[in-house]
Order: C-alpha cells, then sequence, then structure tokens
C-alpha cells in the first residue's frame, strides 16, 4: 500500500521502513548499542512527542541527540540550562532598532527542528516553563505576539538523576507534556569494548546526511494516514482508565497520555513495514508512554513498587482486542 504525500513524493511501506533503518544505522555508527533509542526518538519525531533523556553524565545523550539530528537533515540547537538563563535566552525577545525606529524581533535558539535542552532540571520552574507552549502547541509568544515554529518540532532534553544538588524538580505540567522518558544506561561488556575500538582512529566519528526535511515530512504524512482500528482506540482507552482507577496510583494517565500512546503506535506500525496499527504496538510504547506520567501512592512507594510494575499489571489484566 502506497501514500502520496505530495504531487513528487511517494512513499509505500517498504521504501518508508528502508528510509527508518538508515537513519538507524548510521546513528548507530557514532552511538554504539542505543538502536532501541535511536528508534524511540525517530518515533517521537514522526508522531510529533518530545523525549526527555535520563541518564549518568557521560553515556552519550547529548551526542545521540546531535548524530541523530545530523543523519536526518534536520536543523539543531543546543541550549545548556542553568539557574541565570532567562527566558528571552530560549524563545527570543524584541529589541529596539534605532536605525528603523521600531522594535524588531530576534529569534531564539528555540527556533529549530530539533532543540537539545541539556541538563532541564538545572533552571528554575519558570524557565522550564518557558518551554511549555513550544512542546504541546509547537508556538511561542514573544511580547504578544504568537509565532510558528519550524516543522517539524522536538524538544528532547536531558536529565542527570544521580547528581540533584541545586536541580529543580520539574512540574507535572511539563513532565506530562513528553512523549517518552527514557532511561540512557551503561553500554554492555563488548559494547563498551567497540566504542574504545571505534574512538582509536585519528578522525572524529559523525554521521552522515541520509535523509533531508523534506523527506521527513512525507514520512510524517504516512505516519498520519496509518490506519487505527477502533478495537485498538478502545484497549488505549481501557488501558488509559484502568490507571486513573488502579489501587496503587494517586494518579492516573491523563488524556494526553492516550493521543500519545496513539501517535507513537501508528509511528511504530509504519516504520514496522505496516499501515495499520495492532495490539503489539500499544503494548510495546505503553511503558515509555505511562511510566513517567503514573504517580504511585505513598504507602506504595515505600513497599518498592514502581510505575513499570503497575503498566505490568495493567497490560496483563486489561483484555487484548482480536
Amino acid at each position: 500500500m502506497a501514500f502520496e504525500v505530495s504531487e513528487k513524493v511517494l512513499y509505500d511501506m517498504d521504501s518508508f521502513k528502508t528510509m527508518v533503518d538508515s537513519v538507524v544505522g548510521e546513528v548507530g555508527k557514532v552511538i554504539i548499542g542505543k538502536d532501541e533509542l535511536i528508534t524511540d526518538i525517530f518515533i517521537a519525531l514522526l508522531a510529533g512527542g518530545n523525549i526527555m533523556l535520563e541518564g549518568v553524565p557521560g553515556v552519550a545523550k547529548t551526542t545521540l541527540a546531535k548524530t541523530f539530528a545530523q543523519a536526518t537533515g534536520l536543523g539543531f540547537k543546543r541550549i545548556q540550562f542553568l539557574p541565570d538563563i532567562m527566558p528571552s535566552d530560549i524563545i527570543g525577545a524584541s529589541i529596539y532598532n534605532q536605525k528603523i525606529g521600531d522594535f524588531e524581533v530576534h529569534l531564539g535558539p528555540i527556533f529549530t527542528n530539533i532543540l537539545l535542552v541539556d541538563e532541564i532540571n538545572r533552571a528554575s520552574p519558570k524557565i522550564q516553563s518557558a518551554l511549555l507552549e513550544a512542546m504541546e502547541e509547537k508556538q511561542v509568544s514573544i511580547d504578544g505576539k504568537t509565532v510558528p515554529l519550524p516543522h517539524p518540532f522536538i524538544v528532547i532534553t536531558t536529565q542527570n538523576p544521580i547528581d540533584v544538588m541545586g536541580t529543580f524538580p520539574l512540574p507535572e505540567a511539563q513532565i506530562d507534556r513528553f512523549m517518552f522518558k527514557l532511561d540512557v544506561g551503561y553500554p554492555s561488556f563488548d559494547e563498551e569494548l567497540n566504542i574504545l575500538k571505534s574512538r582509536n582512529g585519528a578522525a572524529p566519528l559523525s554521521a552522515g546526511k541520509v535523509l533531508t526535511g523534506e523527506k521527513i515530512e512525507g514520512l510524517i504524512d504516512v505516519v498520519k494516514n496509518v490506519h487505527v482500528d477502533d478495537k485498538i482506540l478502545m484497549y488505549i482507552r481501557n488501558i488509559v482508565m484502568a490507571s486513573r482507577e488502579h489501587e496503587k496510583l494517586l494518579l492516573g494517565a491523563s488524556p494526553r497520555a492516550s493521543i500519545s500512546l496513539l501517535k507513537a503506535s501508528k509511528a511504530l506500525a509504519a516504520m514496522d513495514g505496516r499501515h495499520y496499527v495492532i495490539p503489539d504496538d500499544v503494548k510495546v510504547l505503553a511503558p515509555k508512554v505511562l511510566n513517567h506520567r503514573l504517580i504511585l501512592k505513598p504507602e506504595y512507594e515505600l513497599e518498592n513498587v514502581t510505575s513499570t510494575d503497575v503498566i505490568e499489571e495493567l497490560l496483563n489484566t486489561v483484555p487484548v482486542p482480536t
């Protein structure tokens, strides 16, 4: 089955999968052993979501985002969050120009395709909130004027779970705006050796450009046309509704979580070469979409119950459509 995405471009599911695999393979030359993580970032990009990468320093969180942008041919900007950063440092500001006698809008680094925010919890909640409108509505407000962001647009943030001195926890309203919260762990025994071998050469590693912004737009259009049966929609609804009634949870998943799970499942189906979503797409992505959105009751936290445990219970109890 083929989808016409423009007058010039026609993608079938085989070519879609080939382009996705080419990006994952190219990024994998630099970021060794993280193919699933690369795929998850691609899913979020195609589904219009945002990503939070959590891991200790030195596990290539920043390099992963930069290399992914290189391979996809998209614009990339990086912001290092610090306590003294200002909202205008992110979105831009109106500055008076004496030559023309009027104010000019100077756009900030947020005007790109892939925005990497390093150590998002290093800035105050006021600064963190400067991203809210951009993450959800793909636009920003500068001195009362609404300015649309480039398309596609994705925010990738990093966070160190160990060094929390002087950091600010993200508010729940912002955490809910991330499609995925992904753990970036240490490489395996063999992967560590392969990393050393890859860095032993004289030339620095970098990814080649295998796609363009136009092709990414085409892939996004394909994802929008992936078919979702009503039974799948009800399956997503039942999982999310069950989380709101779960005895171990203080707060279940929001309707935004339902929408994120739907959009991500469509992207995963297309990346798997299918023009329709199956229950396994939902089951694979549910932990990644829900794990940062569920809040446990204090008594169960004391018993070392995790949101992952609750999600596993939900997937085991909610009937799977046939």
